[in-house]
């Protein structure tokens, strides 16, 4: 069990938490959500003892092992991959090394035998035997391939730094695990993997993630924070969004009966306060009005921004066009002889662990780069919009955000141009703010009002939701829901591709394409019928 008693933390004069106290206990896996700046990330930082309050203490149950997932994917670079993982347990990495050490000495004397017989025991103890194993079955689970298990970590890429970080927060049954938005840069086969792990892991999970539907798979309780408070919630996202718009919507109606009820009282009081026979009675709904106390009800400290694209030309039935198309990135083949055909009501999901080669069709769809072999003809009532997985170059520059979205706009006009950045939560002196001074986000919200003001009628993202907060995510969702034109992109969020895409492709790793008009839960069961047919038959040929 862990517990925060009285936490409060200040930073300057703003008081970013204010004497929160919640338990989370073992077998549960708390949500943790809340708004961009509520202090999610800060709260499992003073949870996990890397932050210090102003004010209160987190109580762990003694003996019991924390373990958190590590956010710095440099700071392993000189380890293997596999003893970066087995450092998640720091003892039994520990006792590996010393033991290690005394075995490599050439003058092993008696006190070294004995200190090497106390060190096996406690290694024993901890099945520190199969530690190497239970490492290995980590990392294959999130798609790290054997090859890579004993690579330097300063070898491993971005994703698979992010994979590896997160076994070693996994490794050794911890008591308590803190995950920060685990099912970042996980491909959606890494988080479903991620789901049924925690699903049956039986010790405390607090988790921070923008995914609802892995909040939804895997969380047993919601710690919402708004406004400095954190509330706890029974049940998963769903439950918690049902709940609490219930229980607001409950305040209201409280307050709404308490109004009407001090108005009466007031004209009561009012009308008969001066009548003799009457004054006992005014008298008396006079303390019943004091007594009456209107809860107070602040608005949360979500915003949602208005996310609408509106092509300015309608779609014809000749959309694009692929042929044969090949692509190679230094030197390796990530697109194969591709060929396909889009129409005008299809919007693709590009699933799968080959990103790469989704990124690379993207690219070369949007006229940023050239294929090796093949071509593609886009129809001649189609435009484009592209949101690239890369975009840090676009905010290499000293505009600021009006200025910087102005210059992709036909209409010129700062009011029409105004109006787009204020419906993605640029308000009043944000729009004078400088381009490269923003953050993830922003930048995020500054392409999609990109998007939006082109007009386009074909939009290609590659993941956008990176970067978004909750409220982002849904209401970019909803808005791609209700666009008329036609879709292409990559997502890791769950929810976000089965609501939105009719038609799934997915790369193999060597470059092919499979294609399918169908649903992505729909996709994902004829996928796992394949495969338990493919064990059937395997067992079959075995007996």
């Amino acid at each position: 069990m862990i517990s925060a008693n009285g936490i409060t933390l200040r930073v300057g004069k703003k008081a970013l938490f204010e004497n929160v106290n919640i338990k989370f206990t073992e077998g549960n896996c708390c949500g943790v959500i809340g708004a961009n700046g509520a202090g999610k990330s800060t709260f499992l930082k003073i949870l996990s003892g890397q932050l210090e309050p102003t004010n209160g203490e987190v109580v762990i149950t003694p003996g019991q092992r924390l373990s958190f997932l590590e956010q710095d994917h440099f700071k392993y670079d000189e380890y293997p991959v596999l003893d970066t993982v087995i450092m998640g347990n720091a003892r039994l990495y520990e006792i590996r090394e010393e033991k290690d050490a005394l075995y490599a000495k050439e003058d092993f004397t008696d006190e070294d035998g004995i200190r090497a017989s106390e060190l096996e025991a406690e290694f024993a103890e901890m099945n520190g035997w199969d530690a190497e194993s239970d490492a290995e079955q980590l990392l294959n689970g999130l798609g790290i391939d054997t090859e890579y298990h004993y690579a330097q970590m300063s070898t491993l890429d971005g994703p698979m730094k992010v994979k590896v970080l997160l076994a070693r927060a996994l490794f050794g049954n911890p008591d308590i695990l803190l995950l920060d938005e685990p099912t970042n840069h996980l491909d959606l086969d890494a988080i479903g993997w991620l789901e049924e792990f925690l699903i049956n892991f039986e010790n405390t999970v607090i988790v921070v993630s923008h995914d609802r539907y892995f909040l939804n798979k895997v969380c047993t309780q919601i710690a919402d924070i708004d406004y400095g408070q954190i509330q706890l919630y029974a049940g998963n996202y769903d439950f918690w969004f049902e709940s609490s718009t219930l229980l607001m919507k409950q305040k209201k109606e409280a307050n709404r009966k308490k109004e009407e009820k001090i108005k009466e009282l007031k004209e009561f009081i009012a009308r008969f306060s001066a009548n003799a026979s009457k004054s006992k009675q005014a008298t008396s709904r006079k303390r019943a009005l004091e007594k009456i106390e209107l809860e107070d009800i602040r608005p949360s400290s979500r915003k949602y921004p208005y996310i609408d694209f509106r092509p300015n030309r309608e779609i014809g039935n000749e959309v694009l066009e692929v042929h044969h198309l090949s692509k190679s990135v230094d030197g390796v083949k990530v697109i194969d002889d591709i060929s396909f055909t889009l129409r005008r009501e299809d919007k693709v999901a590009f699933v799968g662990s080959n990103e790469l080669a989704a990124s690379e069709l993207f690219k070369i769809l949007a006229g940023v780069e050239e294929p090796d072999e093949g071509y593609y003809k886009w129809g001649i009532t189609t435009s484009q919009a592209f949101f690239p997985k890369e975009y840090n170059d676009e905010f290499d520059s000293d505009l600021t955000i009006a200025e910087w979205l102005t210059q992709y706009s036909e209409n010129k006009d700062t009011t029409y141009v105004r109006g787009f950045l204020g419906r993605m939560l640029f308000a009043g002196e944000d729009g004078v703010k400088r381009v490269r001074v923003l953050s993830g986000g922003e930048k995020v919200r500054c392409l999609l009002s990109k998007m939006m003001i082109s007009g386009a009628n074909v939009l290609i993202l590659d993941q956008p939701t990176n970067h978004l907060d909750m409220e982002s995510i849904t209401a970019l969702n909803n808005g791609l829901i209700k666009f008329p034109g036609v879709l292409l992109f990559t997502c890791h969020d769950h929810q976000f591709v089965e609501t939105t895409a009719n038609r799934i492709m997915d790369f193999s790793a060597d470059g092919r394409l499979t294609d399918k008009i169908t649903t992505y839960d729909e996709y994902l069961a004829s996928n796992e019928e394949a495969r338990k047919r493919q064990v059937y038959t395997l067992n079959e040929e075995d007996n």
